[in-house]
């Protein structure tokens, strides 16, 4: 009886001159699903930046990897024809305009209507602002806690912190990708204290960067055997509110020599590439890269040939300076203002066949890098910067 009456409606319509269409109910692949949540990650980071995400090595590794997702969207027409609609920024276009303030106000219900658009259900099956398989997993690593039945060892240490922040001997700051994550830090994830206890050994992972499973204890009493990389992508999803502590005193720029209660904290290394890229076979010798480290260089270095930083090859070590005490930031810009003149400039494609321009490499020879380390650690750099030509440090007139 049911199929009677609806052929009944559909003969009447059909005798009042309107054409049936019988609707499909819109189904997605998960192929489908992850090009669709992908795309929106990116719209909002459009939203938030004002810009489409830029290839870099300069910049965050969430970014980059927006900018090669929105690449390959562009490059395959399934997927142009599948996100389209949704293109409200432009971006298949190379557009980098998002919504003004105003309309960034609206929902995107009362926006349509703001357009003229009327309205109508979306399926249920389309799917919108979807968490990413990365964001899931990190919040789930964080979210799951286990009691920290050693919490008797750890609560003096939150203490503390809570009044050197008081008395503003530590700060917090907006956590940055590039900020250190290691055990004796600390950090606010999900408005609470976050204390790095304990890193188990360095991995790669497939696409080639660093990863450790970490013990991180949380000042409520429990902890959570979380991956850096988890920890990482909580502490950016918090938005301002992932923040990192500041340390109560970066110490001296540079100590050699460990003193009772020292722990080394760094290592400047040195490094000498073995690309087969002309720049580097003709002047292989003078080719190196200088940075600093909080890990073993040899863990530093793992996986070097399938990093643009490390110009897709792998490297030998050349030389190494321990350092105590240090303000490692501090002390790779000052290192790399030294030999600014003396930058590399090279452009290397990565696995994705994209350009990437490496900072840290620089056209020096090794005796004019030993000397520099010198005068770091006397005090007598300032003022000093590499000399080319005469290939030796020397004074800048003020």
């Amino acid at each position: 009886m049911a199929d009677k009456f609806t052929d009944d409606d559909d003969a009447l319509l059909a005798e009042l001159g309107v054409e049936v269409t019988a609707k499909k109910a819109v189904t997605r692949t998960p192929r489908e699903e992850r090009i669709i949540a992908g795309f929106e990650e990116i719209q909002r980071f459009a939203e938030e930046h004002g810009r489409a995400p830029q290839h870099g090595e300069g910049r965050d590794i969430f970014e980059r990897l927006y900018a090669v997702r929105l690449d390959r969207i562009r490059e395959l027409q399934e997927c142009r024809d599948l996100v389209v609609p949704m293109d409200t920024t432009g971006l298949l276009m190379g557009g980098t305009q998002v919504l003004t303030a105003d309309a960034e106000e609206l929902d995107d219900d009362a926006l349509l209507a703001e357009l003229g658009i009327e309205l109508e259900a979306p399926p249920i099956t389309e799917l919108k602002h979807v968490r990413s398989t990365a964001e899931k997993k990190a919040a789930e690593e964080v979210a799951h806690r286990d009691k920290c039945e050693d919490f008797e060892t750890f609560n003096p240490l939150f203490e503390q912190v809570q009044k050197e922040l008081d008395s503003g001997l530590r700060e917090t700051r907006k956590f940055e990708l590039k900020a250190d994550i290691e055990p004796g830090r600390f950090f606010i994830v999900g408005g609470q204290k976050a204390y790095v206890a304990e890193m188990g050994e360095i991995t790669l992972t497939d696409q080639g960067r660093t990863d450790a499973r970490l013990r991180v204890i949380f000042d409520n009493g429990t902890e959570s055997n979380m991956l850096m990389r988890s920890l990482q992508r909580a502490l950016n999803a918090d938005g301002d509110a992932g923040r990192r502590i500041t340390e109560p005193n970066a110490g001296p720029l540079f100590s050699d020599q460990a003193i009772d209660g020292d722990e080394a904290s760094g290592t400047i290394y040195v490094l000498r590439s073995k690309s087969d890229h002309p720049l580097v076979t003709e002047n292989r010798e003078l080719v190196h890269k200088i940075g600093v480290t909080n890990m073993s260089v040899e863990k530093r270095i793992a996986g070097a040939q399938l990093q643009p930083t490390f110009l897709m090859a792998n490297v030998e070590i050349v030389a190494t300076y321990e350092l105590y005490n240090i303000n490692r930031t501090k002390l790779e810009n000052l290192i790399h203002r030294i030999f600014e003149p003396a930058r590399l400039e090279i452009e290397i494609m990565d696995r994705f066949g994209r350009p990437v321009v490496p900072r840290e490499w620089f056209l020096v020879p090794l005796f004019a890098i030993k000397e520099a380390v010198e005068r770091i650690k006397d005090g007598t750099i300032a003022g000093y910067a590499y000399d080319p030509q005469k290939a030796t440090l020397t004074r800048q007139s003020s």
